[in-house]
């Protein structure tokens, strides 16, 4: 596997570089459908959501950390269920260069910890923590859950950001 960042899922790779070319990808695909806004075009919702671009950015970064910090390593695990629920409101008088720094520094971390946990057991590395009456969860499976996170809150922000300016389409250009 190359430390590269990929754009695409190979054609023809192993898992390894499948799993991780996916994720980059729709990492690549939700930043797109979030940027280039301001705070207020942060504030958008949609109907009677109150789920905003800005927050979803939020959320992303502490899922991030979640994901590839505490499940796969066991580090300590931030921000109560409350402020989980907090992340998605945007009040517009949030620094917009700072939340994206923030999802930026957690994805950085992320792959980081995903290249240690590759060299510590392969996808099937299970070393994180032990949830009770499930167990262990690989690399593997934390992988899977965070492309579906992201996968899921992509097409929320493709929702928002149709609704903003227009802004449609599958995959980021390049």
């Amino acid at each position: 596997m190359t430390t590269e960042q990929l754009t695409e899922p190979p054609v023809a790779g192993t898992e390894t570089e499948t799993l991780l070319g996916a994720l980059e990808r729709i990492r690549r695909t939700f930043a797109w459908k979030c940027a280039d806004l301001d705070a207020t075009a942060m504030t958008k919702t949609v109907g009677t959501s109150n789920l905003t671009l800005g927050g979803l950015i939020r959320h992303m970064s502490r899922v991030e950390d979640d994901s590839f910090g505490w499940k796969l390593h066991d580090l300590p695990r931030e921000g109560s269920p409350q402020a989980w629920d907090e992340d998605f409101v945007w009040s517009g008088d949030e620094d917009v260069d700072a939340v994206w720094a923030n999802w930026r520094e957690a994805v950085d971390r992320s792959r980081a910890r995903v290249a240690e946990a590759l060299a510590d057991g392969g996808l099937d590395r299970a070393k994180g923590v032990a949830f009770q009456g499930w167990g262990t969860p690989s690399l593997r499976r934390i992988v899977v859950d965070m492309i579906e996170e992201y996968a899921r809150h992509t097409g929320h922000a493709d929702l928002i950001r149709e609704a903003i300016d227009g802004r449609v389409g599958e995959d980021a250009p390049n």
